[in-house]
């Protein structure tokens, strides 16, 4: 299936209905309304602009955290009581972590199925969306480029303690065979993880990482930093929907 999704043209209110009609058709998920919150995580899978080139902003996670400390991540985590839905945390949880506020974060849908953490205790769902550059609402044109984002600035709103860095992983790249490294996830299907090593400003020293990773955000394998593990598997998911990997 060849991708209707332009990979270097910046994103547009048009290409914007036309993911939220795509990920309708491909994933007609039921989020469920009423759960148990210490059962449920939420990530948001952020398309963005960045110098009017199209992608998806990623996190390497802070270096304190008990969990995936120097990993590559989508923004997201735990779905807590004051969360009235799983897609409120999930708004919630970037807004701490990015530093932005609610009105920049454009919900698409969901995707999956929603996969269970390796402790098999929390099922993550993930939700694609938009990141706007502010929270304005000044109309665009079907064709025009939504505003960039500006990373630098977006940088220091990050949470300290939850975010070392972000980068801006564009589409051109995630589409780049030399990039993808095969990995099988859990049961054994495959995917790609991608290898961001030269993307990242003074990545982790990854050097330990030898063998088997057992952490399955994004540490990669072989002493590289990658989208792997569970965040790997939801970019494939989705980039398989979306017509870039082929299925």
């Amino acid at each position: 299936m060849a991708s209707w999704l332009p990979l270097v043209q910046p994103f547009t209110n048009r290409t914007l209905r036309e993911l939220r009609l795509a990920l309708q058709k491909s994933f007609p998920i039921h989020v469920p309304a009423n759960y148990t919150h210490r059962q449920h995580a939420a990530v948001v899978i952020p398309f963005c602009n960045v110098n009017d080139v199209p992608g998806i902003l990623l996190e390497v996670r802070g270096k304190t955290l008990r969990h995936h400390s120097g990993e590559v991540s989508f923004p997201g985590g735990r779905v807590d009581e004051t969360d009235q839905t799983i897609v409120d945390a999930a708004i919630r949880e970037a807004e701490e972590e990015l530093g932005i506020v609610a009105r920049q974060i454009e919900i698409l849908g969901p995707i999956g199925p929603a996969e269970m953490n390796l402790r098999g205790d929390m099922r993550v769902w993930p939700f694609v969306a938009f990141l706007h550059k502010d929270g304005s609402l000044r109309q665009y044109l079907d064709s025009e480029p939504l505003p960039s984002l500006d990373l630098t600035n977006l940088q220091q709103k990050t949470s300290q303690q939850e975010v070392d860095q972000i980068f801006h992983l564009t589409l051109s790249v995630i589409a780049t065979p030399s990039r993808m490294q095969s990995r099988k996830f859990r049961d054994g299907m495959p995917y790609w993880a991608i290898d961001v090593e030269d993307l990242v400003t003074n990545s982790q020293d990854t050097t330990a990482i030898v063998g088997p990773v057992v952490d399955e955000v994004g540490a990669g394998g072989n002493g590289r930093l990658e989208v792997w593990g569970l965040t790997g598997w939801y970019l494939n998911i989705l980039m398989r929907a979306l017509g870039v990997y082929s299925q």
